[in-house]
């Protein structure tokens, strides 16, 4: 009788356990927002939304809206979407890679007037749409209330060159806080 009670005592008690883990696998928060902050000090505005797949990767975009008037001179918009891959002991943070694309309007001075004495008149701008690839490594800090913190910097190469003036490189950076939910 002791050993059929010490059975079911098992029993009872292994599927509360398996039934605990079932609930934390579900409780993972897998969406993150994110404000770059370094941007914001400089002049624009770039939000990032980030999904996670699984304890060490994730899909996210980026989009980059310039408020300042020293940069809407250059750049119109950035899109970029990126998949990271995580190395570290927490879900979905410490050091990561990223592959990204970048989706960009950009203004461009590319015909410059003159006058017969050689003094420049006037100039004329204009946009040009491109698209980059390329790669980039950062870090990802969170708390256990989900805020985050994180750094990164990439480089990528413009795959069309309309023009002379166009860059043949991009750059990507960012000191970025932010909640995951």
């Amino acid at each position: 009788m002791k050993k059929i009670l010490l059975i079911l005592a098992l029993i009872v008690t292994s599927n509360s356990i398996i039934a605990q883990e079932a609930i934390d696998t579900t409780a993972i928060k897998k969406h993150e927002i994110k404000l770059n902050a370094l941007y914001m000090v400089v002049g624009a505005f770039e939000v990032s939304y980030e999904y996670l797949l699984n304890e060490e990767s994730g899909v996210g975009i980026s989009v980059l809206l310039p408020f300042d008037d020293d940069i809407k001179d250059d750049v119109d918009y950035l899109i970029s979407p990126y998949y990271r891959f995580y190395f570290g002991n927490k879900y979905a943070s410490g050091f990561f890679l990223e592959g990204f694309g970048m989706l960009s309007s950009t203004r461009v001075n590319e015909i410059t007037y003159f006058n017969f004495e050689g003094d420049i008149t006037g100039s004329e701008s204009i946009n040009e749409t491109n698209f980059a690839l390329g790669i980039g490594l950062g870090g990802k800090w969170i708390t256990n209330r989900g805020l985050l913190g994180e750094i990164n910097l990439g480089v990528g190469r413009n795959l069309f060159s309309p023009s002379e003036a166009s860059d043949e490189f991009v750059g990507k950076i960012g000191i970025t806080i932010g909640y995951r939910f």
